[in-house]
């Protein structure tokens, strides 16, 4: 197998088999992220990809989950797409799996019959980094999608029947748009209906381009009592009426929250409440992590 570059994946896929597909990311220039800024955008030659799979099936008795890398490798033309996961159903018959990032514009370019089209060749997941529903934090965060762009592509993802597992972050909106982040993301999520929603908690690494307003007072992160507030008032404002996994348990949270919703919603409520008046029960600020 070959890598270049530091390896990001979902943590859902911290036992799959990872195969980069392409270098970094696509658009690279969200405020908050810093995993991709020391590669340059490129697509891997198709040969690459179809070898180093070659590679896995004769060392890995096993694989029954395949996430395909960098950042955006939905990105890639379907007819390619296609042709590396027919490779991987040929050579992996027991692989259940085959997930990918993509961003809200990757989703969109591709017509419903190509999403379809990759479902039917194994494709079960595509990760979508929403990151807020608010539309002015999206904006500061340059991520490149409106709100209604991001719903969009999620009920695209869905009804082509992908899973879409969906992230968002608490405290992206600092302590400014923490409200109108929190209110606009439960509403975006129950707009949407993901099947799955992960939320992770605001962390930056030094080459962030939003560390540097951390340092100097242009952005004010939230307390982990504050988290909790905010996650309280996102979940307040979900209101789903099919099944989706929420999942807050992350390194990066100060709170481990689980459940599906709608029918947990009021237990996970619960929790917060707790959390709130009992600051113990916040993860040390030493154990977070991203």
């Amino acid at each position: 197998m070959r890598y270049e570059g530091n390896i990001y994946r979902p943590p859902s896929e911290a036992r799959s088999l990872l195969v980069q597909a392409t270098i970094g990311c696509a658009h690279n220039k969200c405020t908050f992220c810093s995993m991709f800024r020391d590669k340059k955008f490129r697509v891997r030659p198709l040969e690459e990809v179809l070898e180093d799979l070659d590679t896995a099936r004769k060392t890995y008795r096993f694989v029954d989950k395949i996430f395909l890398c960098d950042g955006d490798a939905l990105c890639l033309q379907t007819t390619t797409l296609l042709t590396i996961l027919n490779h991987i159903a040929r050579l992996f018959p027991e692989c259940e799996r085959v997930s990918v990032y993509g961003s809200p514009q990757d989703v969109l370019r591709k017509t419903p019959e190509e999403l379809k089209q990759l479902r039917n060749a194994g494709m079960e997941m595509i990760y979508i980094g929403a990151e807020s529903g608010n539309p002015e934090v999206l904006k500061r965060i340059c991520k490149g999608a409106t709100r209604e762009e991001i719903i969009m592509a999620v009920q695209k993802i869905e009804e082509a029947g992908i899973m879409a597992s969906v992230t968002f972050i608490s405290g992206l909106g600092g302590q400014e748009l923490w409200r109108e982040h929190a209110k606009d993301t439960g509403s975006m999520i129950s707009e949407m209906e993901p099947s799955y929603v992960g939320l992770l908690t605001l962390m930056t690494e030094a080459t962030a381009p939003l560390t540097q307003d951390i340092r100097e007072g242009r952005f004010q992160i939230l307390t982990g009592e504050e988290v909790l507030a905010e996650t309280l008032l996102m979940l307040e404002n979900i209101l789903v009426t099919k099944e989706c996994v929420f999942r807050s348990n992350h390194a990066s949270n100060y709170l481990s929250l689980k459940g599906t919703l709608p029918q947990d919603r009021q237990q996970m409520m619960d929790r917060l409440r707790t959390a709130m008046h009992n600051t113990g029960m916040l993860k040390d600020e030493r154990f977070r992590m991203l």
